[in-house]
């Protein structure tokens, strides 16, 4: 049985998919782009971009009882690898030890034009 996270301090859900969702023990995040939680694409430089994208999965996780300290897995698309640094340092600031496991892949494009999308699956019981 899967239960539907959904919070105003992060942009709705605009298409068939749920901000998240749990299953079991399990928080699945939907991938985050830079949209505010007015479903409007941040302007701004790709640090602001970046910590919008934090902020939203930080809302989404505190509605379903967790925090990035429960994340157990994080993916991140970036369209550009000349950003993995920046990317890489604001993740890094939003999490601790022992790190959860995580990829980066590196695609052509993101919905709305985004540089970066990122989903996480937290464990309820970490």
């Amino acid at each position: 049985m899967k239960t539907k996270i959904s919070t105003i301090k992060a942009p709705q859900a605009t298409g068939p998919f749920s901000q998240a969702v749990v299953v079991g023990d399990f928080i699945f995040t939907s991938g985050q782009i830079c949209l505010t939680p007015e479903g409007k694409l941040l302007e701004g430089s790709t640090e602001e971009q970046i910590h919008q994208i934090m902020k939203n999965l930080q809302a989404i996780l505190e509605e379903a009882g967790v925090s990035f300290a429960h994340v157990v897995k994080t993916t991140i698309y970036v369209t550009d690898m000349a950003i993995y640094k920046t990317v890489n340092e604001i993740y890094g600031s939003y999490m601790a030890e022992p790190f959860p496991a995580r990829e980066v892949v590196c695609v052509k494009e993101l919905p709305l034009g985004a540089q970066v999308e990122i989903s996480m699956v937290a464990e309820k019981s970490s």
